[in-house]
């Protein structure tokens, strides 16, 4: 019988709980930790990779991914659609800055209403999406790396060039965040159509820092969610989804809340299905991703170490 493919992210967090190097992080909030990871989804039958042995707000990762798509670099617009996981960086700028111990609800709220002060203190630099898009060089030429990926693959899908990243060493010091989920790379197979069967298109995502108890399950339903997005642009079927990871790591606050989630078996994984194909890749919205069969376990609430 085949094991669960939710087992890969299962057995991490175990190995991490017995194994895992003890430290202090960045956030001061400590970590067990360890070096290299590897899990592979076999996505070929519209299975989503949403994990299930909690709940997943896989809405809210997905929104997330078509925010960084637009190459938009401030809050303003995630809070629009209600995505809340970024704001706790430009509110400490904030507080810092002024001095004003505002909370988050209020600071958000004034993000909103006040389209200025968004702009001076909703900005988290040039992150993610901002690279992806409109990458600047030293020559000050900007490349749209995802655009290039994409024509690539319709012209030429042998190539081993079809990359796109986010490690902009010129811009690191800018970012609130510097980039976890680092290198994404696609792969074409049975470019020749053989039997009939048209090319299939896998994704490989290195992720150099990674929270595996809140952020990997987010990370894996966005990262699936953006190769479905792709292959319906090249006109490809769905392959694997390839994750690895470089520090590997649990928070220490989190370990009891993953002891809950390890006594959990898995359910199966859902399906998902693309209702409409956009003309390019930047027309997508979330109510275009439609998921079937989601039923998870209870949601396991746990904090974020920033």
């Amino acid at each position: 019988m085949v094991r669960h493919p939710e087992y890969q992210y299962l057995d991490l967090m175990a190995h991490l709980l017995e194994n895992g190097d003890r430290r202090i992080d960045r956030t001061g909030v400590g970590t067990l930790s360890g070096l290299g990871a590897m899990m592979r989804f076999d996505l070929s039958k519209g299975q989503f990779p949403v994990f299930t042995t909690k709940r997943v707000y896989w809405k809210l990762a997905v929104k997330e991914m078509l925010w960084f798509l637009t190459g938009d670099t401030n809050i303003r617009n995630l809070l629009k659609e209600n995505v809340r996981i970024w704001t706790d960086w430009p509110l400490a700028k904030y507080r810092k800055a002024t001095g004003e111990n505002i909370d988050q609800i209020a600071f958000e709220a004034r993000i909103l209403a006040d389209e200025a002060f968004a702009l001076e203190w909703g900005d988290l630099g040039p992150v993610y999406g901002k690279q992806w898009r409109q990458w600047r060089d030293a020559e000050g030429r900007v490349h749209d790396q995802l655009a290039s990926v994409i024509h690539d693959l319709k012209t030429n899908p042998s190539s081993r060039r079809m990359i796109f990243h986010a490690w902009n060493v010129g811009e690191l010091a800018d970012m609130a965040l510097h980039p976890c989920h680092m290198v994404y790379q696609f792969h074409v197979s049975n470019i020749s159509g053989a039997e009939g069967r048209r090319p299939r298109l896998s994704l490989m995502v290195f992720q150099r820092s990674c929270d595996l108890f809140l952020g990997n399950p987010f990370n894996i339903s966005q990262q699936a969610a953006l190769l479905a997005m792709v292959a319906q642009q090249v006109d490809m079927d769905v392959g694997e989804l390839v994750w690895s990871g470089g520090d590997v790591h649990l928070y220490l606050n989190h370990l009891d809340a993953i002891r809950e989630q390890l006594s959990r078996e898995p359910k199966p994984f859902p399906t998902l299905r693309l209702l409409r194909r956009p003309d390019s890749i930047d027309g997508y919205r979330i109510e275009d991703f439609e998921v079937v069969g989601y039923e998870p376990h209870a949601a396991i609430a746990a904090e974020v170490a920033v």
